[in-house]
């Protein structure tokens, strides 16, 4: 087991802050998600797995909860109140079994995707009993846990302003380190958190796409921060709206900005996504006849850029061929990249297991896909697949 003092020293900084905004917790849980590579260890046993800071936040939340006197009160309230706990415990039960049998059962009668321990990169090989099957259900089980705890805290005492404070943290920090990432890559210093990024991850961060830098904060990949930079957007623009805070608002504004020029395809279909409950919530104030000042304030921004681009596009054409190009490489032509006949392998010969496995999978943790619908069900197979579903 080797130590990450990077790791160590983040998590004592986010329980010191935690711990003055007097939540230390859930806010501390919520913060911790803002550093997507930096592991706190390596764990040499387990194939080099490197548990995020965020295992250490949720098994503290776990541990103090589990230790209070009246915990199997909180339990039976919990499993009493909120009905989708029974398919969450449900669902850790089969992913345990099936990490344990799977891999026996159907070993070397299908294809995996599985880290090879001498190169470290991706590889294909027979099905077989891997280091990721007790991993990669210890990860799903503690958060299967941490939300069962956090359910016995949510619902005994009023701590939703702990959970609305642990979000701008979060949000907070995620939107620092990208813009910081940005910045830095762009004034040619290069990659600056590249020291907090510890984790034994294939880290992509000096990457380029279509002569735009790729930004990725303190995430692996530039999809991973798309990811959360949407999940940011969503929470801030839905509370922006709801109380006029000038911090969500900014933050809104700028995690925008992040999402457009992290050169992520994930970033571009999720904006287009988030956009239609958007224009939906607007076009119900026009058709009301009640419009508010915000969806005022967004629809002419809308019509100024437009008007700009139109404008800057009839004065000198090529002005935007970087972004047409940045645009084809990311989402239209994505298929056809060697990015994308690798991820389409993966998610073909996962698909290819789930059948050899008579639907039942091949046991979480043991392979890989580009998909997470494809990887669920591939790994849980059919009927861990309906629990998921109905879990969502």
């Amino acid at each position: 087991m080797q130590v990450s003092l990077p790791g160590l020293l983040i998590c004592a900084a986010i329980l010191v802050t935690s711990y003055y905004s007097r939540g230390m917790l859930i806010i501390g849980l919520i913060a911790s998600q803002a550093f997507g590579a930096t592991a706190v260890m390596t764990l040499t046993f387990l194939g080099g797995a490197s548990p995020l800071i965020y295992t250490m936040f949720a098994a503290l939340l776990v541990t103090t909860v589990a230790a209070r006197r009246r915990i199997w009160l909180d339990l039976g309230l919990v499993f009493g109140s909120i009905r989708p706990v029974w398919i969450l415990t449900s669902l850790m039960l089969y992913a345990i079994i099936g990490s344990w049998l799977f891999p026996r059962f159907f070993a070397g009668q299908t294809a995996v995707f599985v880290q090879s321990k001498t190169r470290g990169i991706v590889i294909e090989d027979s099905l077989a009993p891997v280091s990721g099957n007790i991993s990669q259900t210890g990860y799903f089980v503690l958060g299967g846990l941490a939300a069962i705890a956090l359910c016995a805290l949510l619902l005994h005492s009023d701590r939703i302003d702990q959970v609305r404070r642990g979000f701008f943290l979060w949000c907070s920090l995620h939107t620092g380190m990208g813009v910081f990432d940005f910045i830095s890559k762009n004034v040619g210093a290069g990659d600056l958190l590249a020291p907090i990024r510890t984790a034994n991850y294939a880290i992509i961060s000096n990457a380029t796409e279509a002569g735009f830098v790729r930004i990725t904060g303190p995430f692996s990949e530039a999809s991973s921060f798309a990811s959360v930079s949407l999940a940011c957007l969503a929470f801030c623009y839905s509370y922006w709206r709801k109380t006029k805070s000038p911090l969500a608002k900014w933050l809104s504004a700028i995690l925008l900005f992040l999402s457009i020029l992290s050169t992520s395809s994930t970033a571009y279909v999720g904006l287009i996504l988030l956009c239609i409950p958007v224009a939906l919530s607007m076009l119900a104030s026009v058709l009301r006849g009640k419009v508010e000042g915000e969806e005022i304030l967004i629809m002419a921004l809308m019509v100024l850029g437009g008007t700009a681009i139109l404008g800057i596009s009839l004065y000198k054409a090529e002005a935007f061929d970087p972004f047409v190009k940045l645009i084809n490489s990311t989402i239209i032509n994505k298929a056809d990249s060697g990015s994308g006949h690798e991820r389409t392998y993966w998610n073909v010969k996962s698909l290819q297991s789930f059948l050899d496995t008579s639907g039942l999978g091949v046991g979480f943790g043991s392979s890989r896909a580009s998909s997470w619908p494809i990887a669920v069900l591939s790994q849980l197979g059919l009927f861990g697949s309906l629990m998921m579903g109905g879990l969502l």
